[in-house]
């Protein structure tokens, strides 16, 4: 609904309050009227309504209202098939090269991953005002340079796609974070991506590695419990999308792709395999490391070195990164002082992480664990 609005009025701002008056008439009318027969085309079509009524009594568009269509003619040009490419122009609008990186991908996990501004800081680690300030400046470089919302001609996708590929894996990111709506919609968009650049073997790595991520879904949580990977009801595994998983990621392969998410895909891949090759892993996130250059891939690194048998080796390199407003880095930590026997430097970790908890089954873990501590 967004996308169809942004790409309709040219302006986020003026779409986001459009969308919301909307819902909230909706939330009104309802539960007297009843359901729409098309409810998305209802939305859509109040909130356009609702966004030229405004423009026309603030008049500031007053010399460009003769192209916009009258109200009553809007829901037959509703298409609810349409959808899926205009979240996809979103991502490109979004992802243009002339906003800076950070911006691209803020923006587009605010207007289409439908997160919070308070999330999308932490996914940056930064404060929630310089999120604010990163998004605002983002908006307001669209709405004056004229942007178009269009997915780009062919030759000009290379342009874009490093941004697209983070963008949809932060979706993926906070669903594999619990919010399973989220990872659906990432892997979705990640389909219709590698549509559209068949021959980018980083396409399909990232869509091979949510895919099989996405396929432990059902096992990862007990109630409100989080499950480790090691304790996980491999009954519980959806096998059939780690085989298509996998097969996305052959095509990776067969495309040359070495890149980070075909990396991750591998050690993704071999995380559903009995026994886990934990060494092998271990060598895997090196190489990774090399690539991204990341502090979090490292900690990573470092809880596959644990993994492989060497936690005082994992404590040292943990220790070495500057994550402290990390939640994992302090959980990740935890554990390795656990595992050497440093009950009290581990309790105090563990509380560190329990403070720095979002969602309820990683503070119920946290919490046991610093019990059995």
């Amino acid at each position: 609904m967004l996308a169809q609005l942004v790409g309709y009025l040219g302006d986020f701002d003026r779409a986001e309050d459009a969308a919301q008056e909307a819902f909230a008439i909706a939330a009104e009318r309802w539960p007297t009227s009843g359901v729409p027969d098309r409810p998305g085309a209802w939305l859509v079509t109040t909130a356009r309504n609702r966004a030229i009524d405004r423009i026309r009594r603030e008049r500031t568009l007053a010399g460009k209202m003769h192209l916009l269509p009258a109200p009553e003619a809007v829901m037959d040009e509703f298409d609810d098939t349409a959808v899926k490419d205009e979240r996809l122009e979103l991502i490109f609008t979004c992802c243009h090269p002339a906003l800076s990186p950070e911006g691209q991908v803020a923006l587009t996990l605010r207007a289409l991953g439908g997160l919070e501004t308070a999330e999308i800081a932490r996914a940056f680690m930064v404060s929630e005002d310089t999120m604010k300030r990163r998004l605002s400046r983002a908006k307001a470089k669209i709405r004056a340079t004229g942007i178009p919302f269009a997915v780009p001609a062919a030759h000009l996708l290379s342009d874009r796609v490093d941004a697209v590929l983070t963008v949809i894996y932060l979706i993926y990111n906070e669903g594999y974070r619990g919010r399973v709506d989220l990872g659906a919609e990432a892997i979705r968009l990640g389909r219709v991506l590698a549509g559209l650049m068949p021959d980018e073997p980083e396409a399909h790595g990232l869509l091979a590695l949510m895919m099989i991520h996405h396929a432990r879904r059902h096992a990862r949580f007990a109630g409100e419990d989080l499950v480790l990977l090691g304790d996980q009801d491999r009954t519980l595994w959806d096998v059939r999308q780690i085989a298509e998983g996998r097969a996305v990621l052959d095509r990776a392969f067969a495309l040359g792709g070495r890149g980070a998410y075909v990396v991750q895909a591998v050690i993704a891949s071999m995380q559903t395999r009995q026994p886990v090759d934990w060494p092998q892993i271990a060598a895997l996130y090196r190489r990774l490391v090399e690539l991204t250059g990341s502090p979090v891939v490292e900690l990573n690194h470092a809880a596959a070195l644990a993994q492989a048998g060497e936690p005082a080796a994992a404590l040292r390199a943990v220790d070495r990164l500057d994550l402290d407003g990390y939640l994992y880095y302090h959980s990740t930590r935890a554990e390795l002082l656990r595992r050497l026997g440093r009950a009290a430097d581990a309790r105090t970790a563990y509380r560190r992480a329990i403070d720095l908890a979002t969602s309820t089954p990683e503070r119920r873990f946290l919490n046991r664990r610093l019990e059995e501590s």
